[in-house]
């Protein structure tokens, strides 16, 4: 009769499971598997562990751990659910600033094909006094620190849960002062509608400033320069918030594509 299914008494010990790599050898090719391609991830440990290590093991250790990891993320997140959470009484919230942002693309999965993901990040907002380059005075300028992330391949609903479970274990909800910061995506500010009612909404100014550009070259197709010119004026129009200034060209120009834009966000787009 053929052996059913047996261990050898010290595997448990020694702590080694059903592959032939010890568990220290897994994190290892886990954490190589996080940092280049599998294929590579084999050429790295033979050409420097000098071990054989095939790219399809690579790819099995990272599934198994990857499952893990979900399964332990997803307990996390039902721990501090919205709906189980408490937030402190009103004048307890904390004083340090707090800020977050969100964004979301397509990721090519070998395999599978091109999919929905998104990714958030919550950080500290640390004030510097920095020389402003025009100028040359002291100007009081916010900067990122203590940055972490979170990322899903999944929908914006699937995406929630893990961006609330960031936010809550680095403080925003009880932030006396926090803001969001992202593109001009409706799911991200419905998510921030739900998630973050009280902190200020700001639509960064990289994006703000592509959609100007793009306003102008609108405006005069055919006259580089008095786009560029019409762009650079609007500019200081926009960081002062009078936004009033740009819609309003726009509109009597028949661009209501363009202006459209500036007028959903408007209230987002206060950046003194």
């Amino acid at each position: 009769r053929p052996a059913g299914r047996a261990f050898f008494p010290l595997d448990r010990r020694w702590n080694l499971n059903s592959t032939a790599y010890s568990p220290e050898l897994a994190r290892q090719m886990v954490w190589v598997s996080g940092l280049v391609p599998y294929e590579q991830g084999a050429e790295l440990f033979e050409r420097i562990a000098h071990r054989q290590v095939p790219a399809s093991s690579l790819w099995a250790q990272t599934r198994e751990h990857g499952e893990r990891l979900k399964a332990y993320v997803e307990r996390q997140q039902e721990h501090v659910g919205v709906e189980r959470v408490i937030l402190p009484p009103p004048g307890c919230d904390h004083k340090k600033r707090k800020g977050a942002s969100m964004d979301g693309g397509m990721m090519h999965i070998r395999g599978e094909g091109w999919k929905e993901m998104k990714v958030g990040a919550v950080f500290d907002i640390d004030l510097r006094l920095e020389r402003d380059a025009l100028t040359r005075e002291l100007v009081e300028r916010a900067h990122a620190t203590h940055i972490a992330y979170t990322a899903v391949l999944g929908s914006a609903d699937e995406f929630a849960p893990a961006m609330w479970a960031l936010a809550w274990r680095h403080g925003i909800p009880m932030a006396a002062d926090s803001s969001v910061t992202a593109d001009g995506a409706a799911w991200i500010w419905r998510q921030v509608a739900d998630l973050f009612p009280d902190s200020v909404q700001i639509v960064d100014w990289y994006h703000a400033c592509e959609h100007l550009a793009e306003a102008a070259n609108a405006l005069y197709p055919n006259d580089e320069a008095k786009a560029q010119r019409w762009f650079r004026r609007r500019c200081n129009d926009l960081y002062k918030g009078e936004i009033h200034r740009i819609t309003l060209r726009l509109d009597n120009a028949g661009l209501s594509k363009q202006s459209h834009y500036f007028h959903t966000h408007k209230r987002r787009m206060q950046y003194q």
